[in-house]
């Protein structure tokens, strides 16, 4: 076998490599914040038994732990732990609803650009190219209306938030209208958690607990949701009727 031959048969392995390292140090890191115990501290038993001791730190460096929280959350998000959202109730508590509803908007937003752009090195030329017609014809449309259709997915709370964070990379997307759609989307789900987690203590000094089953299903807060979609839909709806021969 010629020394070409071996060189053309070692440069795609290393690129292949070289493109999926991304999710290899993502799933690594999630490895190991499972295995170190992580998800025992990242829960709502945990603010309820620490609540003194995380006001008293907030109030001494509050700076320090706001940068710390930010951090904390798009490393959570940027390895796709599926419970990073109880951090949500934590930036409430921490430093209130509108404050730590910003805070979590940045870490999320982080969080979701790195695991965007993990995916699609890895990814997101192999997914595109193995795609069929149809799904080619949802790339096109989405391709349209991106920030429209993008800003409906996170508004919309009908799947799981770090499954909205893979999907748009395996579809030819921009990367300015992803961030720019998580950033936006993501600030009404934020302001309800951290005003959840804002009157927390409140629940908690008279040993009441919380409950956040049905939280986004809530009328009060669905609706305005739901607002906020139709409005996002409104450009989809337009080209759709000006595409149509009159």
């Amino acid at each position: 076998m010629s020394t070409e031959t071996i060189d053309s048969e070692a440069k795609p392995q290393k690129s292949l490599a070289k493109r999926l390292a991304p999710l290899g140090v993502i799933a690594a890191a999630l490895a190991a914040f499972f295995a170190l115990g992580g998800p025992e501290y990242v829960n709502l038993e945990t603010l309820k038994a620490n609540r003194e001791f995380l006001a008293g730190l907030v109030e001494n460096n509050f700076i320090m732990v706001f940068l710390g929280f930010i951090a904390l959350y798009a490393l959570l998000v940027g390895i796709s732990f599926p419970g990073a959202g109880f951090l949500s109730i934590f930036g409430g508590f921490l430093f209130g609803t509108f404050t730590g509803a910003f805070g979590i908007v940045i870490g999320a937003t982080i969080g979701a650009c790195i695991i965007f752009m993990a995916v699609r090195m890895a990814l997101g030329d192999t997914m595109a190219e193995k795609m069929g017609p149809y799904m080619k014809k949802f790339e096109k449309g989405l391709n349209k209306n991106e920030l429209s259709y993008l800003f409906i997915l996170r508004l919309v709370p009908l799947f799981p938030f770090f499954v909205v964070n893979v999907v748009p990379a395996l579809f030819n997307v921009k990367f300015r209208n992803y961030a720019l759609s998580t950033a936006l989307g993501i600030i009404p789900g934020s302001l309800v958690y951290a005003s959840i987690g804002d009157g927390a203590s409140a629940i908690f000094e008279q040993g009441g607990d919380l409950k956040l089953s049905g939280v986004m299903t809530e009328p009060r807060v669905l609706f305005p949701i739901i607002g906020l979609a139709c409005l996002a839909m409104i450009p989809i709806i337009y080209n759709k009727f000006k595409a149509q021969p009159v």
